[in-house]
């Protein structure tokens, strides 16, 4: 079995942990997470689709960033399973609260995509589907992965073999406070970190040192740093209110484009803030796959410089 560092070798830790249950709702902030392959369990598992069955993101519709999603505080514990009495509960302003069933429905819908994919998903049903039209005023319907009989594969050139659901390209995103802090710095208004919706925050390591993480450790658990995260126009729609500004990518664009980061490498005239993860698996080998607000990190192997980061 591999060596394990010590606590004095850690280079941050943990501080908070988000999973996004609907692509593009808000996300819940929560003490642990299980871990899993696809991204922590319950992260974009469920999507909201017009009638033809194409993803609607905030993007297109910012009035996404105003459902608010509960789940069971029992729901984040490792191997809990729902009953009939577990629900998806979800508020929007102007809008009675929905609940959705936790138990998986039978109903599939065909010709569901996002981005690049398309598959079958499991529908919801009509009363997900009204409220969904009702509140975006357009048909619509939310839909969940079927795991049963979909896989959606991640960029093949960056981590060939291991699979997604509704998240974008990655299971994981990680982000460090340094580098909110640092951002904030330079902005004429701070923002808050749920702009960039990360699963993991993580505290105590220099500003944008993850962009250098190959390798890392949290707690017993192994993730490999894929890609530096490229960022897209949701950043700029304030997650309170759905408004869309110019910041922070305006900003962005001046200290993190690949022109700065990447001056040798191939320009795509993109921006970058965080670092894409896949898990690797247990150092220790025994089960409990879990992340906790408080785990160090561990360093693994890194890259010395954002040029040589794989973006």
């Amino acid at each position: 079995m591999e060596q394990l560092p010590s606590e004095s070798d850690a280079i941050a830790k943990v501080s908070s942990i988000f999973i996004y249950p609907i692509k593009s709702c808000r996300g819940i902030s929560v003490s642990q997470a299980s871990v899993t392959p696809t991204g922590f369990r319950w992260d974009r598992q469920w999507l909201v689709v017009n009638y033809k069955g194409r993803a609607y993101t905030q993007r297109v519709e910012p009035k996404l960033s105003l459902v608010q999603v509960e789940l069971p505080d029992e729901a984040f514990i490792e191997g809990w399973e729902p009953s009939k009495s577990s629900y998806l509960v979800l508020k929007a302003p102007g809008m009675d609260a929905l609940k959705v069933s936790l138990i998986a429905p039978r109903e599939v819908s065909n010709g569901v995509s996002v981005w690049e994919w398309s598959g079958s998903a499991l529908d919801e049903g009509a009363d997900a589907s009204k409220w969904f039209s009702d509140y975006l005023g357009k048909p619509s319907r939310l839909v969940r992965f079927n795991t049963a009989s979909e896989t959606r594969p991640v960029e093949p050139e960056y981590a060939r073999g291991h699979n997604i659901m509704f998240s974008d390209m990655y299971p994981y995103m990680l982000l460090s406070q340094g580098s909110m802090d640092a951002l904030n710095n330079v902005l004429k208004e701070p923002i808050p970190v749920n702009r960039f919706r990360p699963n993991i925050l993580v505290e105590g390591c220099e500003p944008f040192s993850e962009d250098l993480w190959t390798e890392i450790r949290i707690d017993k658990l192994a993730f490999l740093g894929v890609k530096l995260c490229s960022r897209c126009k949701i950043p700029t729609i304030n997650q309170e209110t759905g408004i869309a500004g110019a910041e922070p990518n305006e900003t962005l664009r001046k200290i993190r484009s690949d022109s700065v980061l990447r001056p040798t490498q191939k320009q795509k005239g993109k921006v970058y803030f965080g670092q894409n993860l896949i898990f690797k698996g247990s150092l220790t080998g025994k089960k409990g796959n879990v992340v906790k607000v408080g785990d160090l990190v561990y360093v693994l192997k890194k890259v010395s410089s954002a040029d040589e980061a794989a973006a």
